[in-house]
């Protein structure tokens, strides 16, 4: 058996939520996430993370957030599991600074002597 897997990342629209009672929302919205993922990984064996769930309840029942980034991994079995999306943060080399020479501060007297 091998431990390739299948793994696709996508944010999920939530705004059809809001057409829901107030009351129903974020259960809605866990719904929807279920919903979408077996849809797009043809599967119905669906597991969904903690964290994904706390994402979703966050701001309570019903106010639920519009679009979730979600990462959906499908193993062999045909279990498709559903956990937050964390980016790659990307090392940015800085490129080097340019030493600036500082010119003296002229005073007030200096600018008159200038002038004249």
């Amino acid at each position: 058996m091998s431990e390739e897997s299948l793994e696709r990342v996508y944010t999920i629209n939530l705004g059809k939520v809001l057409l829901s009672p107030n009351n129903q929302r974020a259960k809605r919205a866990i719904n929807m996430i279920r919903e979408f993922a077996t849809r797009h990984m043809k599967s119905e064996k669906v597991k969904i993370e903690e964290d994904v769930s706390h994402l979703v309840w966050a701001r309570g029942i019903r106010h639920p957030p519009r679009k979730i980034r979600v990462k959906l991994t499908k193993d062999d079995d045909g279990n498709i599991l559903i956990s937050k999306y964390e980016e790659e943060k990307k090392v940015e080399e800085k490129p080097k600074e340019k030493k600036v020479e500082e010119k003296p501060k002229e005073s007030k007297s200096d600018k008159k002597t200038k002038k004249e």
